[in-house]
Formats: C-alpha cells, sequence, structure tokens
C-alpha cells in the first residue's frame, strides 16, 4: 500500500491507502488478516463465500439482520447498545427491531427498554468464566456505558491521554474472572519479560486470577518470566509476586 506518510504532526494515510480504504468501504475488497497490527487485503469474490458475497438484500433487510446479529452477540441490549455494535444510528435500529426477531424485556437496574435475543432467554446459564485479560478493543467492554452498566467498571483508553493525565496506564487490559472485571494491568515486554507495569486490583481477591492471567499473557508473547513494577494497593504487591512464583 506503499504505507503511510508524515504531512506533520501525525501520520496520514497515502493515497494507495486511501483507495484501498474506499474500496474496503464499499465491498470491492475485504480485510483477510492483520500481520503486526497492518491489514492484509484481498478481493471479496476471492473471499467470501459465494452464497453470501451474491446474497441480494435490500436496505431493510440489511438493517434487520444487523440489529438481529447485534442482539444475538450481546445477548441483551438497550437501544443504544444494540445499534453501536454495528455502528447504526438509532432512528435505523427503530425502523426495524419489531421484525429483527428480538424481543422486549425488562432488566433489573436498568432505567431503559431492552431487547433479548429469545435463545439467550431459554438458555441455561454455564456457570463456567474465563480468567484472562481483555484488550482495550474486546466487543465485551468497548461501549463504556454498558460495560459500567454491567459491570459496574469504568473503563477509558488512555493511549492518547497525555502521560501525566494517565490513571490505569497507556494499554491498560481488564482482568476478567469468575464473570466479573476485578482489576487491569498495564503491560510492557522487556526481552523474555513481561512487565506489570502498573496493577489495579479491586481488592485481595483479584491476586490470584491476576497472576493467573498475567502468566497467560506471558505465554501469548513468548516471555517467561513476569515482573512487577507497581501496584495501586501497594500492600496487595507482596502477594501478587509470591502468586507468580
Amino acid at each position: 500500500m506503499g504505507g503511510a506518510k508524515n504531512k506533520g504532526e501525525w501520520w496520514d494515510w497515502s493515497e494507495s491507502k486511501i483507495a484501498v480504504e474506499r474500496a474496503l468501504m464499499y465491498g470491492e475488497v475485504v480485510c483477510t488478516e492483520r500481520r503486526s497490527w497492518k491489514r492484509v487485503y484481498d478481493l471479496a469474490e476471492r473471499a467470501v463465500p459465494d452464497t453470501l458475497l451474491h446474497d441480494d438484500l435490500d436496505d431493510a433487510e440489511c438493517l434487520r439482520r444487523l440489529v438481529r446479529l447485534a442482539g444475538e452477540a450481546l445477548g441483551v441490549g438497550t437501544r443504544a447498545d444494540i445499534a453501536d455494535y454495528h455502528r447504526l444510528k438509532g432512528e435505523q435500529f427503530d425502523a426495524v427491531v419489531a421484525e429483527s426477531g428480538l424481543v422486549p424485556v425488562t432488566v433489573q437496574g436498568w432505567d431503559k427498554p431492552a431487547w433479548a435475543d429469545p435463545k439467550a432467554l431459554e438458555a441455561t446459564p454455564r456457570g463456567r468464566h474465563r480468567t484472562t485479560l481483555l484488550s482495550p478493543f474486546d466487543s465485551l467492554i468497548w461501549e463504556r456505558a454498558r460495560t459500567e452498566r454491567i459491570f459496574g467498571f469504568t473503563h477509558r483508553l488512555e493511549a492518547y491521554v497525555p502521560k501525566p493525565k494517565r490513571i490505569h496506564g497507556y494499554f491498560a487490559m481488564p482482568l476478567l474472572a469468575g464473570g466479573r472485571l476485578l482489576g487491569r494491568v498495564d503491560p510492557a515486554r522487556e526481552g523474555s519479560t513481561l512487565v506489570a507495569r502498573q496493577v489495579s486490583l479491586d481488592s485481595p481477591k483479584a491476586v490470584a486470577p491476576m497472576a493467573q492471567a498475567l502468566l497467560e499473557a506471558a505465554s501469548w508473547v513468548g516471555c517467561d518470566t513476569v515482573r512487577v513494577e507497581r501496584v495501586d494497593r501497594p500492600e496487595l504487591t507482596a502477594d501478587l509476586v509470591r502468586a507468580l512464583t
């Protein structure tokens, strides 16, 4: 694509990058994978199954499917939650939700109407939860208002916040454990060591799952040790270090 070129303080797309992104917007090409954050493109007719590529739908049916898919992915959500999932406007959601297959529900503690996927309502709770660090861009937490409403957890990507004003770090990753968000860590890598530059823990109960998640994260990037630099609750530092050994 010719990469990006520097026109000033910020890096801007080159002409070739602009052209292929426009083709992506219109569905002429698709992104098939990423390599070191860079998109790999291919022609849509080579990458998308023929049954999907040539599915001739009108705008209303496309909106219905997008709303239904968002509801299925979220399980339950407000108008704003479901519309935001595919970056639709509220008016677009309103126009098709009645025919989307989602059903109106009331959620305890929510002050706005909600809709749910009928299959989610019928399903038996699994009762098993993953312990892991989440990317700041994970779809579980990318909509800030929903994250606060469901988990009581305020999360903000601080990569673009001036360093003196950061609270949790440049690329803080929330800790998911037991179906809850129990803390976060700003990680870095130094050789074969994963560095927990800043760790935030909600309570002592978060120490063990944080250690488990850090060890797993170290394996993702080929590290064999973890070093803790700072914990927001200093009295838990020794416990966390012990749990990592």
